[in-house]
């Protein structure tokens, strides 16, 4: 069990059989009276967002969440199929479950699943991940403007910008939290 003096930006706690993320918070004392927590908190399972103050004293449960490692194999449809590296089950995830993840993950990517009560509930990627540039425009020789960026289409589709020397056909490295481009891969 938390307490409210445990909260904290982060933290995952179970409202009304809900697992809920705190995205915000604020502590606050006012002149006289009790301390109140202001949150913001995001539903793991719906993904809505709401604004909610609590008391000191109030009492929440911890979120009965797991995390488990797997390999995403392919999508069958709208779902997306992972295995459990340890045990080989199988378990799908809608696209919705998988968000801004499913324009960055091809086959065989080995993840971190999350699971509520059993069920899967979303992913975590690796922070980063080497995907194949498939479209992007030529380099023109003399364009080395500083801080000049192009566009470039992955293997996934995912659109990056990318420096111009970056070519078609190239390996790069992109940060799966922030979307964008790191460094050339060598293969």
């Amino acid at each position: 069990m938390y307490e409210s003096g445990h909260l904290r930006k982060g933290l995952k706690i179970e409202i009304n059989g809900d697992p809920y993320i705190i995205v915000q918070f604020e502590f606050v004392k006012p002149g006289k009276g009790q301390a109140l927590y202001k949150c913001k908190l995001k539903n793991m399972l719906t993904g809505a967002q709401f604004d909610r103050t609590f008391r000191s004293g109030d009492k929440f449960k911890k979120a009965n969440l797991e995390e488990h490692p797997m390999e995403f194999l392919y999508i069958d449809g709208t779902q997306y199929c992972f295995m459990n590296t340890s045990t080989w089950s199988q378990e799908f995830l809608s696209e919705d479950q998988l968000g801004e993840s499913r324009s960055l993950i091809k086959e065989n990517t080995k993840c971190t699943v999350l699971f509520f009560e059993e069920k899967p509930i979303g992913v975590a990627l690796p922070n980063f991940i080497v995907l194949k540039i498939i479209k992007t425009d030529p380099w023109t020789k003399g364009d080395t403007a500083s801080g000049s960026t192009k566009t470039a289409t992955l293997e996934t589709g995912f659109i990056v910008q990318v420096p111009p020397f970056i070519e078609e056909g190239e390996m790069i490295r992109i940060d799966t939290r922030t979307g964008e481009y790191v460094e050339r891969v060598k293969v």
